[in-house]
């Protein structure tokens, strides 16, 4: 049976409980299922990119107790939980991000969500939220018993203890992680500023889970991270704990696409410079 939570818990007891018990679940799930974990999921865009019953369930979990625990908070998740409150916040929920490494039986996938604040009399779109205040970011790899917490309200701490990005700034002495998908590869608009990008750090990683990878950069196991068309669920939490950690964050837009960007500020700011030398003739 699910585990009913208190709503007398603060916000950063509560996501610390919806996570850990979101990340068991969908755990729980694939250690029942893992050979037809697709089954009762969907095809989203293509081969790599689909939602299992397991990211269903765990989903269903965070809304459920959000409706019980912040019933005036706005909730938005990626496989389509939605609520309109009228508090000015809004929940953010990826329930199993790293799906493609998940029903691989990777442990490189976690559940994620972040706690924002909207501007004044704005409602919860993908504009006003890749721009909103993170209150809390979480980040939870449930295999690893690792959970990442950190926001403008919050300290960035792993399991608890503090963390800070990397204290070096100069690219070439950083690694990066990053994704591209392999169709892009064919998109001039993509390729090239990417591939600008990806020259320049010391080495470079791409390992399926932003989130999962946001948390490293903010405990300095990563050293910068860059990735363009980042849906909310997929930024804000990360975005709060690397802010959080004394990292920087930003989104530049190259050729019609915005590039999502985190880690020292110099490193984040010599990749956007890198970017935005990709950008293709008018």
């Amino acid at each position: 049976m699910a585990t009913e939570l208190d709503p007398a818990l603060n916000d950063i007891e509560l996501a610390t409980k919806l996570l850990r018990h979101a990340g068991a679940l969908a755990h729980a799930i694939r250690a029942e299922s893992l050979g037809g974990l697709r089954d009762g999921g969907r095809i989203k865009s293509n081969a790599s990119d689909f939602v299992t019953a397991a990211d269903l369930a765990a989903e269903d979990y965070i809304l459920t107790q959000l409706r019980r625990a912040r019933p005036d908070d706005s909730i938005v998740g990626e496989e389509g939980a939605s609520f309109t409150g009228n508090s000015g916040r809004v929940w953010v929920i990826d329930p199993v991000d790293g799906t493609f490494n998940f029903a691989s039986g990777s442990t490189y996938w976690c559940a994620a969500l972040a706690l924002a604040q909207l501007p004044a009399g704005t409602s919860a779109t993908p504009d006003t939220l890749s721009d909103a205040e993170v209150l809390l970011g979480g980040v939870y790899q449930h295999q690893e018993d690792k959970l990442w917490l950190g926001g403008s309200a919050y300290p960035a701490t792993l399991n608890g203890q503090p963390i800070h990005v990397d204290a070096r700034h100069e690219l070439a002495e950083l690694s990066a992680g990053s994704y591209l998908h392999p169709t892009w590869l064919a998109e001039p608009r993509a390729a090239l500023p990417w591939q600008q990008a990806a020259v320049l750090p010391g080495t470079l990683r791409m390992l399926g889970s932003g989130s999962c990878d946001l948390a490293r950069v903010a405990q300095g196991e990563l050293g910068v991270w860059f990735q363009h068309s980042c849906p909310s669920w997929d930024w804000l939490p990360g975005k709060g704990i690397v802010a959080a950690a004394g990292g920087d964050t930003g989104v530049v837009r190259v050729n019609g696409l915005d590039w999502f960007m985190a880690g020292p500020a110099a490193a984040v700011a010599q990749i956007k410079a890198a970017l935005e030398q990709g950008t293709l003739p008018a």
